[in-house]
């Protein structure tokens, strides 16, 4: 067996091994929650933009993306802009690489705050990025979707904007079809369901009215999509646990 290949098998094992630690996972959720309280997602940013994620699911995304090459990735939900610039430098290192021609980013928000909006638009990365201002779900700008990603040869997708059951399974009921065969649709915050209660006390979402449910009550009717259960179990600490959907059909 080649090095690396025993590198990967020993790195899969202990990936499988972790998961079914208890204990590890059990300090994994607590300290998730309890940074969480903290805001500690706040804290990062990505070649100068704040993105509003955690580490561990950057890393994982920059994996996805690397893997799967889409040439167009979709984002509803902009705030700084951290994880638009994340997803433009990423293709920027793809076509670099000759894995992709022309990757785009598009960014979708119903209200792109216009101190943003210039700093997003002033970045170097900025000419791979396209915003959209309008609610996502709004049948005019899922139309226009549907138009932007028709040069497209393969699709990703990030839902990162409102939290609610109704607004995020509408969302995924419009755009996750547009995601090819072997890329994913990422569902965030999905670990709303899974948190205290004050967590979301000031928000139109919480317990029993998230991503998570949406992804749940989506996955019913839908079989062309599958959970991918081994990034969870790879970086432990996510908040898009069931939120990783990788298209199979």
């Amino acid at each position: 067996m080649e090095k690396i290949q025993q590198f990967v098998r020993e790195r899969e094992e202990r990936i499988k091994k972790n998961s079914e630690d208890t204990q590890l996972r059990s300090l994994a959720d607590q300290w998730l929650q309890h940074s969480m309280m903290k805001q500690y997602v706040y804290n990062f940013s990505w070649l100068g933009r704040p993105i509003i994620q955690s580490p561990q699911d950057i890393m994982a995304l920059q994996e996805i993306i690397w893997n799967v090459k889409p040439d167009i990735i979709i984002e509803t939900g902009i705030a700084h802009g951290g994880s638009l610039i994340l997803s433009a430098s990423m293709l920027t290192l793809l076509e670099a690489c000759g894995e992709i021609e022309n990757g785009q980013v598009l960014g979708i928000d119903i209200d792109i705050r216009e101190h943003n909006k210039k700093a997003i638009e002033a970045h170097p990365m900025s000419k791979k990025i396209t915003m959209f201002q309008g609610s996502s779900i709004d049948k005019e700008m899922i139309e226009n979707v549907h138009q932007f990603i028709k040069k497209g040869k393969k699709i990703l997708v990030c839902l990162d904007s409102n939290h609610t059951h109704e607004h995020v399974l509408a969302e995924l009921k419009a755009y996750a079809p547009l995601v090819s065969i072997g890329s994913y649709c990422v569902v965030f915050d999905t670990l709303v369901q899974d948190m205290p209660s004050e967590f979301s006390k000031e928000r139109p979402w919480g317990k029993d009215n998230n991503p998570k449910t949406a992804v749940w009550e989506y996955l019913k009717e839908n079989d062309n999509f599958v959970i991918d259960k081994n990034i969870e179990n790879k970086i432990l600490i996510t908040v898009a646990p069931s939120g990783y959907l990788k298209r199979v059909i």
